[in-house]
């Protein structure tokens, strides 16, 4: 019993399937639409000048981890642009075989010579037409459709301060330096003399203030006090002066014991 109901189940997945609207795509004559990030094979590019980007740095070939590029490059010769003298490359291989579409090829590409393109690979029966030689890789320039990603796009990606507000750096103080002038320019320069102020009026006279003159000191002694001290000094003795001053006492002098004597 359990058999039936499986049966009957597949057969009713077969039927419901038979009548839907197919999802396949016939390619090459139909393809899809693919998105904007698309990366199916490789194309080399010309710059504004109209010559070949590559200058043949080999930065590509050393860089690959599959080594699946080989670049021969040429010597330095004058651009006939712009007649500098600039590098070339004069042989250019790419083996998609091997191929693993990490795309370090473009990002180290210093001129942007190398992109990827969103042309879908053609169904070949050989391996060699998987390799695209210079000519190929130039001819998929013109008839694919270049991939958005380039060497300048792919490092702004990984740079650390990607999506950071950029910091703003004080502005420096520029000191100017002081430049000599020319004698009549520093004559113009100069500071003009402040005007002279005007004549202050004439001082009123002042009248002078007569001072008393000072009476006169009565003398200092009297003829009885000169009389008296000239006396004492002539005649050596302390006689009294005059004025009832007493003569200078004499000095004392210690009386001496005698010895008593023996009994």
């Amino acid at each position: 019993m359990p058999y039936l109901v499986d049966s009957a189940k597949v057969l009713w997945m077969t039927l419901t399937s038979a009548f839907r609207k197919p999802t396949t795509v016939h390619f090459p004559a139909e393809r899809r639409p693919r998105p904007e990030r698309t990366r199916v094979s490789f194309a080399l590019v010309h710059d504004e000048n109209d010559e070949e980007a590559c200058i043949g740095c080999m930065l590509c070939q050393k860089i690959c981890p599959s080594d699946i590029i080989t670049v021969t490059a040429a010597k330095k010769r004058e651009s006939p642009a712009t007649g500098k003298k600039r590098g070339y490359a004069d042989d250019f291989t790419l083996d998609l075989n091997a191929c693993i579409y990490c795309e370090l090829c473009v990002q180290v590409c210093p001129t942007d010579a190398i992109l990827m393109t969103k042309v879908h690979a053609t169904p070949s029966f050989s391996r060699e037409d998987l390799v695209l030689t210079m000519d190929k890789l130039y001819a998929n320039e013109v008839e694919g459709t270049l991939s958005w990603a380039t060497s300048a796009k792919l490092l702004e990606m990984q740079s650390p301060t990607r999506g950071q507000e950029p910091v703003k750096k004080p502005a420096k103080k520029v000191v100017k330096k002081a430049v000599a002038k020319p004698a009549e320019e520093a004559k113009a320069d100069a500071p003009k003399p402040a005007d002279k102020p005007a004549d202050k009026p004439a001082d009123k006279p002042v009248a002078k203030v007569e001072t008393p003159e000072p009476a006169e000191e009565p003398a200092k002694k009297t003829e009885e006090d000169t009389a008296s001290t000239t006396g004492a000094t002539a005649g050596g003795a302390s006689a009294p002066h005059a004025s009832g001053a007493l003569s200078p006492r004499p000095p004392l002098v210690a009386p001496s014991r005698e010895e008593e004597p023996e009994s």
